[in-house]
């Protein structure tokens, strides 16, 4: 894949994560505001409509302004490393991870500018789990991918290094 046609197609990508995210919250906001959850699948997953102020399991609920701040920041320096560095151009793994991870900051630091607060609806039955969002999926998709790359790079390094 060429550099223009790989940083097209990422940026599509990012663009499809962060309308179907916007588009689900939307549609959560709609019908689900004030009413009770909706079961998806029974005993498995509900949809239930939530507003969390903070991060991760409502923690740090408050700190608003600093979590927009936070996140643009780490985004624009991940879209920056994503499009200019060498390295990420030449790694579609970590290109597209990064990508992903972008892309959920993004959808949910439009709900914290544009709201005060994200909007989540996916709430697992059979485990014990916060509720949270496509944006939220997206984050953790990307960041386990991201890990997942480290530790093989890691070890193709440690590899070439012996053949050395």
């Amino acid at each position: 894949m060429n550099l223009k046609s790989k940083n097209f197609w990422s940026t599509v990508m990012i663009v499809l994560i962060v309308a179907f995210d916007q588009f689900t919250k939307y549609l959560v906001k709609l019908y689900l505001y004030g009413k009770p959850p909706v079961t998806f699948v029974k005993g498995v997953v509900e949809f239930r409509y939530a507003e969390n102020t903070g991060v991760a399991f409502s923690m740090f609920s408050g700190g608003r302004w600093f979590f927009i701040v936070l996140t643009a920041v780490v985004s624009v320096g991940c879209l920056v490393y994503m499009y200019k560095s060498k390295t990420a151009q030449n790694n579609l793994w970590l290109f597209w991870s990064l990508g992903v991870i972008v892309s959920g900051a993004i959808g949910n630091l439009i709900d914290r500018v544009l709201l005060g607060y994200v909007v989540d609806f996916i709430n697992p039955l059979f485990v014990k789990f916060a509720v949270f969002n496509i944006a939220d999926s997206a984050v953790t998709l990307g960041t386990v991918s991201l890990m997942a790359y480290l530790v093989y790079d890691l070890f193709r390094e440690k590899k070439n290094e012996q053949k050395h």
